[in-house]
């Protein structure tokens, strides 16, 4: 199944998005109404809060004053910790409950409004953010839903900032405009987004690519969207002892193929194999088990540089993920020309010449391995000697991961 997690701002319009996701075939999980349900009078939610926040928390039927609570709340920010560690494990218990009943295929998408704050962007394929600008969404709180200004304001500020949200944000969904347009943006993400998406990881496979090479300006927000991946890969599965940014989109400034390439570090082979099914499930299949990178010093083993490689199943974000052992030349070749790249801005201007040039030779093909094969002599017989003279220049010595990040 594709789990995305859906999240914004108050009043920037997510249900409405839900709601819409939901008429169109996508499997609800509202964290909004579950925490409802967890406090329910009779439920162990409510007695929680009850022995927190004191009887006249609740009302004469004994229901939840929820006007009276968040007035607490978002003026005590050490108060909504306390409420937010008796619901949230509850919430999210219900929520895995209804996420066990849903079937390869199924687009389930988890609407959960401290999505960000909570940190669980990594749980989630894919993190879709509904945003408006504030004035806006005050303009909402107050219009319609009869809030102060002051009100509405402190509501916002005791969320996550939009730049928060937004650097967790895979899609942006720009909600300022009328519900019409907001309707045909969703209209668009389910079908050339989320259902091919769904589909390639119930069949295992990678999102197809087609066309020649074809160099992008640099984007600045590449190192981020990698960030993001990265998550997800070193959450699916221990047996990831690191994991890098590569290629040229790690390098600032340079330009290249709109693709994202990955190196994960793993003790061996045998557990790149046995870590492929939880790729796959994270979004990353298994593409190649038995990949060979090309031997850049001519006089090493050629067996020292196997591989294995998974692409992403999203038909939105291109990306490689090439598995090595820690340690391997493979591992270290990819990580010192990153560096050697970050380093020096005059073999920057050399290697982008040169990709320039043969991306330009190989334009009319109809697939980038004629220009992945052609520019590997260059990696051998220019990048190898100058790149190894720079390590001994320089001291480079490649990552040493801590326990936390593998």
């Amino acid at each position: 199944m594709l789990k995305i997690g859906l999240t914004g701002g108050i009043a920037s319009g997510k249900s409405l998005v839900s709601a819409r996701l939901r008429e169109l075939g996508a499997v609800l999980i509202d964290a909004d109404a579950l925490a409802r349900e967890v406090v329910e009078p009779g439920t162990p939610g409510l007695a929680g809060v009850v022995a927190e926040f004191g009887e006249d928390i609740v009302d004469a039927e004994g229901r939840l004053d929820r006007a009276r609570l968040g007035a607490i709340v978002f003026a005590e920010p050490g108060r909504r910790e306390a409420l937010n560690a008796i619901i949230h494990p509850r919430v999210r218990e219900r929520a895995a409950a209804m996420l066990s009943t849903a079937k390869p295929g199924d687009v389930v998408v988890q609407d959960i409004p401290l999505l960000v704050e909570t940190g669980q962007g990594s749980n989630f394929h894919l993190v879709l953010v509904v945003d408006a600008p504030d004035e806006e969404r005050i303009r909402r709180m107050t219009e319609i839903r009869g809030m102060s200004a002051d009100d509405a304001a402190l509501r916002i500020a005791a969320q996550a900032s939009t730049g928060e949200r937004l650097a967790a944000a895979d899609i942006v969904l720009d909600n300022s405009g009328s519900v019409e347009d907001v309707i045909a943006l969703v209209d668009a993400l389910w079908k050339e987004r989320f259902v091919p998406f769904a589909l390639n990881l119930a069949a295992g496979l990678s999102a197809p690519r087609s066309g020649g090479p074809v160099l992008s300006t640099a984007d600045p927000s590449w190192p981020l969207q990698a960030e993001r991946l990265l998550g997800r890969i070193r959450a699916a599965t221990p047996e990831v002892l690191g994991a890098d940014h590569i290629g040229s989109t790690s390098v600032n400034g340079m330009p290249a193929k709109d693709i994202i390439d990955l190196q994960v570090a793993v003790s061996s082979l045998e557990a790149a194999d046995r870590m492929a099914p939880a790729l796959a499930a994270a979004g990353f299949p298994l593409r190649e088990s038995s990949a060979r990178d090309t031997p850049k010093p001519p006089h090493l083993d050629p067996s020292a540089w196997q591989k294995r490689f998974h692409c992403n199943a999203d038909p939105g974000r291109p990306a490689n993920v090439h598995i090595r052992v820690l340690g391997s030349p493979g591992w270290r070749y990819a990580l010192l020309f990153r560096d050697w790249l970050r380093a020096n801005p005059d073999a920057v201007k050399m290697y982008t010449d040169m990709k320039q040039e043969l991306a330009a030779a190989h334009a009319g093909d109809l697939r980038t391995l004629g220009y992945a094969e052609a520019k590997e002599p260059w990696f051998t017989e220019v990048a190898w000697p100058l790149m190894d003279a720079w390590a001994e220049s320089s001291g480079w010595q490649p990552p040493s991961y801590s326990t936390s990040q593998g």
